[in-house]
């Protein structure tokens, strides 16, 4: 039998990627579907209104979903298995001729994403992350360098400079400890040149570090640019536990929007201030429109983790389990840190 689900004003109902298996009525509310039109690249959006229903080709077609679902307001809807919803359909002509008419009006806008960085094959982010953490360790920011390398061993722990960046961070932590940011002797610092040496030649098809530099990131390492260096600065007000001025700073870089890459890491960090801050509701409203705007965006795992932390730390814990448990759907790496933290956190729930 169908079964009947609500949502509050501001909810992901399903994320673009989502494993399909249901079709939705909307019986109250407002449902927004949001995705990309490839020929601008600007969001493109749906509404559904009470008595409409919606995910409905993905779940026919047995393929991940094409969009974004998000309720307006609070809303409820029915959800079908694709079973329930082929035999109502077939009882009831006036269901299949409004589908005919949806996907008539939607395979119009049909289009496969292409990856930005297949488009933009002189952006080398892991070269430039690296770069960054390298200039910290160099002037003793010590709490900066740790941050930058751990990130670049998260994101890139297969990555041409990892064993470098791996005692990079053993030193800044080592450094930090003992000393304190800008404190103490010189480092010494594990360059991308030491880690080059045992790499294959540009002739392989690797990217050479001694070409042009990454977007945002200037020519040395040195020489950071200011987007940078303010976001940066920001990750730092967040170790030291001032989050309204981290909160501030990466909000100032996101409404400039000079740096389209510290722009979209800006975004999370918003997100993460606004749990700090104790300020749930918030976290879910704001995670949830980022998602929207990014939805690859490459804390997009980390940002739903956070989801469910503010709905358990508000009392939902339904919500807070729907979205641990969609983490483990996105990964395919059980000793993933975000896995590992969301199936701590259902075993914690007794889920």
């Amino acid at each position: 039998m169908p079964k009947p689900f609500q949502y509050r004003a501001g909810s992901l109902i399903y994320f673009q990627g989502d494993a399909a298996d249901k079709v939705f009525i909307l019986q109250k509310g407002a449902v927004n579907l949001v995705y990309q039109d490839i020929e601008t690249g600007q969001d493109v959006h749906d509404l559904v209104q009470p008595g409409e229903f919606f995910g409905v080709k993905s779940a026919l077609g047995k393929y991940p979903r094409e969009e974004n679902a998000i309720a307006l307001s609070d809303t409820t809807i029915m959800a079908f298995t694709v079973q329930e919803f082929e035999a109502i359909a077939m009882a009831n002509t006036r269901i299949i001729m409004k589908m005919l008419k949806v996907f008539s009006n939607q395979m119009r806008r049909i289009h496969h994403q292409v990856s930005s960085l297949m488009e933009q094959g002189d952006v080398n982010p892991e070269a430039g992350l690296f770069n960054v953490g390298e200039y910290y360790l160099k002037n003793k920011r010590f709490s900066q360098a740790k941050y930058v390398f751990s990130r670049y061993l998260i994101y890139y722990p297969s990555g041409k400079n990892a064993s470098a960046a791996a005692k990079n961070l053993e030193a800044a932590e080592t450094s930090l400890a003992r000393y304190g940011d800008g404190k103490g002797p010189g480092v010494s610092v594990s360059s991308a040149s030491q880690a080059r040496a045992a790499a294959p030649s540009a002739g392989t098809g690797e990217f050479n570090l001694s070409s042009s530099p990454p977007a945002g990131q200037a020519s040395s390492s040195g020489d950071l640019s200011g987007t940078a260096k303010t976001y940066y600065d920001a990750v730092s007000l967040i170790s030291q536990e001032k989050y309204l001025q981290a909160y501030a700073a990466f909000k100032k870089i996101v409404e400039a929007n000079d740096d389209p890459e510290y722009a979209a890491k800006s975004s999370y960090e918003i997100g993460r201030c606004l749990f700090l801050l104790n300020k749930f509701d918030d976290c879910i409203k704001y995670y949830t429109m980022m998602l929207t705007k990014y939805p690859k965006h490459p804390d997009l795992r980390d940002a739903v983790f956070f989801i469910g932390q503010s709905y358990e730390k508000i009392g939902r814990k339904e919500q807070a389990a729907a979205f641990y448990k969609k983490i483990l759907s996105m990964s395919a790496d059980e000793d993933d840190g975000t896995t590992v933290k969301a199936k701590r956190a259902l075993k914690a729930m007794g889920v």
